[in-house]
């Protein structure tokens, strides 16, 4: 996982940039830095498998601003704050942007090193459910518009006989069509189907 996931650390605070970057480089995390939220931005460097780590206070946008503006593009990463000048009212303004995690200066080694991992790890998981709904929604894409209502049917627990004559075909053609959704949707059992229609209807 580590050697595949990478690190931004934005810091207008040369020391604290190379402190970070030497210890993240030590636990076998891919690490790049940038001086401000702004550079990171205009670098707009690849966010698969990756964490941002950003002071609060710096120059031009701030590290909160920074997590609304990925926001509003759409950015799905996790993004941890650090800070010198944590008070109650910051830290709830973080959050509520959707701050991973906010961390107060000074913090030890293992303190941050426990946030990024579980970001990283958090943002892995994400990123396989979003592989697999791909997948799902791939395989759906395959289906004729008569397969899918019947997979609909069989979703919501409908037996045969009622899909058969809500479609107005016969029991024997519904065996037909589910036994095509089964096999175009690689679904073993009706209760794998109606997983995956759930995953495929998760927004």
């Amino acid at each position: 996982m580590a050697n595949e996931a990478i690190v931004y650390v934005i810091d207008d605070d040369e020391a604290a940039r190379h402190s970070l970057e030497f210890l993240l480089d030590c636990a076998g995390i891919r690490v790049r830095s940038f001086v401000s939220a702004d550079a990171f931005l205009r670098a707009s460097p690849p966010l698969a498998d990756a964490c941002i780590v950003t002071d609060v206070r710096m120059p031009g946008r701030s590290g909160i601003e920074l997590v609304e503006e990925m926001g509003r593009r759409g950015a799905s990463i996790p993004v941890i704050v650090i800070t010198g000048h944590a008070d109650v009212p910051l830290a709830i303004q973080a959050m509520h942007a959707g701050v991973a995690d906010f961390i107060e200066k000074p913090f030890d080694d293992a303190t941050i090193l426990t946030a990024i991992r579980k970001a990283i790890a958090q943002q892995a998981s994400e990123s396989a459910s979003q592989a697999e709904r791909q997948a799902l929604l791939d395989r759906i894409a395959t289906l004729s518009g008569r397969e899918r209502e019947v997979m609909e049917g069989l979703a919501r627990g409908d037996a045969n006989k009622a899909i058969a004559y809500d479609l107005g075909i016969s029991a024997r053609t519904v065996e037909v069509y589910r036994a095509n959704v089964m096999l175009k949707m690689q679904a073993n059992t009706l209760s794998d189907l109606v997983r995956m229609v759930t995953l495929a209807r998760i927004v």
